[in-house]
């Protein structure tokens, strides 16, 4: 595996492997990883000859009062597992090949409309950052397909409406969500958890599951069911940002005969934000 910090390697790299038409696959990271980031990649080495992964820890999507400066960076063990996963090239470049002229001053992509609600409500820059950090990835790196998990299900739903709307030839891949053994979702701010928050952190799913059959069982009343499954994680000591019963397709809440419906949550344990969704399919 080659570990390349500049687009003009990355790109003579890529060229190559374009010359000899072999399809890339891109997988875009923070770093810190863990067995959801390896389940990506490995989806990735199925799919296509060639595999990017990226670390990248972009500025530009986190507050200022977010965890920019304390997000955990864990490089030597990232190398050695994309090493052991194949991937051909991990791309970790400085801020400053990303943002030659300051992530402020930079051009950024917006997504009107799916960036301002529910993690956009209580993010509101966040999915600025993050549809300007994947578009310029997919310009740096040029792959024919890029795979994201389906944990940051709104983010999964901004990228394909982007990839879209700007007609980029890239194929959007989604892989399911990986869980500990109790179903807490995997995420690299999990190590931020204590023993006691570690402890009830599981809650969230469990919440989730409860509202996926209810609402699977014939309940319509859904803000109803929103409000006791936000009462449910207060109790259990997780304080809820939203739980919110959407669409699949396009978050948009659910009409008279909807029937692939999400619901999705953000809470609190402690000072550790933690987001999962659970997808609701009625009969």
């Amino acid at each position: 595996m080659d570990t390349l910090a500049s687009v003009a390697e990355l790109r003579a790299h890529t060229k190559a492997w374009r010359l000899r038409d072999e399809p890339i696959a891109l997988v875009p990271t923070m770093g810190n990883l863990h067995a959801g980031h390896l389940k990506l990649v490995q989806h990735a080495k199925a799919i296509a000859p060639r595999v990017v992964v990226s670390i990248f820890v972009n500025p530009m999507q986190f507050a200022p009062d977010e965890d920019y400066d304390s997000y955990p960076v864990t490089t030597g063990l990232d190398t050695q597992a994309l090493m052991e996963a194949d991937a051909d090239v991990l791309f970790a470049p400085p801020v400053a090949e990303v943002y030659p002229v300051g992530a402020i001053h930079t051009t950024s992509v917006v997504v009107p409309g799916l960036n301002s609600i529910l993690e956009g409500e209580h993010r509101p820059s966040h999915f600025n950052g993050v549809t300007t950090v994947v578009a310029k990835l997919f310009n740096m790196v040029q792959p024919d397909i890029a795979v994201f998990g389906e944990k940051d299900y709104q983010q999964l739903l901004i990228v394909e409406r982007m990839t879209r709307d700007l007609d980029l030839p890239v194929r959007i891949e989604s892989v399911g969500i990986v869980r500990e053994g109790d179903g807490l979702a995997m995420s690299s701010r999990n190590a931020y958890l204590k023993p006691a928050e570690r402890a009830i952190a599981p809650r969230l799913y469990q919440v989730l599951l409860d509202v996926k059959a209810i609402v699977e069982s014939g309940a319509t009343d859904f803000q109803g069911v929103e409000r006791v499954a936000a009462q449910q994680l207060a109790d259990a000591g997780l304080a809820a940002d939203y739980v919110s019963i959407r669409r699949q397709s396009d978050l948009a809440p659910p009409e008279a005969g909807d029937r692939q419906l999400v619901v999705l949550a953000a809470a609190r344990a402690g000072a550790t934000r933690l987001i999962d969704n659970a997808k609701i399919s009625i009969t």
